[in-house]
């Protein structure tokens, strides 16, 4: 923040709403270069880990989904759905919360989206299955890799 408020309760008020600075005026120019600097270096976003399990490969960071050397052409969907499983590793993933992380708020809770993106996804990962219907709606990835 760059402002003409100068007490502390100002500063402490600006940075507890988010701002990563808090620069009160009058200034030096030369120390806002600095302190944009300084922001720039911690700006470094860590790429997300990737994910496997046996011979299957998700890169969130690159989009790219390799089974056994061969790379996967998935829909958004279809990707969202497998990290959202991956990411869980193992355990039950209910079909409603694939429905919150995968589609949007408007998605509708008593559509077959999700069993048919399942199929399709089963479908391009071939075998043997990763995939696991648990009971109706509930998935994960399989227990042996």
């Amino acid at each position: 923040m760059l402002t003409a408020a100068t007490a502390i309760a100002d500063r402490v008020e600006g940075l507890g709403l988010g701002a990563d600075d808090y620069l009160p005026k009058p200034f030096e120019f030369a120390e806002l270069v600095a302190r944009i600097r300084a922001l720039a270096r911690r700006a470094v976003i860590p790429l997300p880990p990737t994910l496997t399990h046996g011979d299957l490969t998700l890169d969130p960071a690159r989009r790219v989904v390799v089974r056994a050397g061969r790379q996967l052409a998935l829909s958004p969907k279809e990707f969202a759905v497998l990290e959202c499983l991956l990411a869980a590793q193992g355990t039950l993933v209910s079909a409603e919360e694939l429905l919150e992380r995968a589609w949007d708020e408007n998605a509708d809770l008593f559509t077959t989206t999700v069993k048919t993106t399942i199929g399709r996804l089963r479908a391009k990962l071939g075998d043997p299955p990763v995939l696991q219907t648990v009971r109706e709606g509930d998935y994960r990835i399989s227990e042996a890799p």
